[in-house]
């Protein structure tokens, strides 16, 4: 198509409808002012790797088990548990990561349990257990 060229469109649309997108959509304004001066809020590969190995403890919901087995060594314990509602896992008899090895505690074959536990780097990871009366 001729068009006189004061009234041809460029290839990729006006040059000002552009811009006006961009704005609109905030991609221009990359930066805001929200944040502590001399603090940078940018996660780092630290705090992206804290995240993901540090699951939120207190917001899981409990779980009751029966201990079958303790390794302190290898920082696994064996559990017969009930339904754990977040990981959609019903009962079964399984063996999990210690997020920590001092939640052993004096735990031993037989205890009865409450527990907390969530996927933590690919594996099943207890995060909180307590012994019950």
């Amino acid at each position: 198509m001729n068009l006189p060229k004061a009234t041809q469109t460029p290839k990729y649309g006006h040059p000002a409808a552009l811009l006006a997108l961009l704005l609109g959509s905030g991609l221009a304004s990359a930066q805001t002012h929200d944040h502590a001066h001399g603090a940078s809020t940018m996660p780092t590969a630290a705090t992206a790797s804290a995240a993901a190995t540090e699951p939120a403890g207190n917001s899981l919901p409990w779980a009751e088990a029966e201990v079958r087995r303790v390794d302190a060594a290898a920082g696994k314990i064996s559990l017969k548990h009930g339904d754990i509602k977040n990981l959609d896992m019903p009962p079964m008899t399984m063996v999990f990561q210690l997020r920590d090895n001092a939640l052993l505690g004096n735990l031993k074959t037989g205890d009865r349990v409450r527990f907390t536990a969530d996927k933590v780097n690919g594996s099943y990871t207890v995060v909180d257990i307590q012994p019950l009366p």
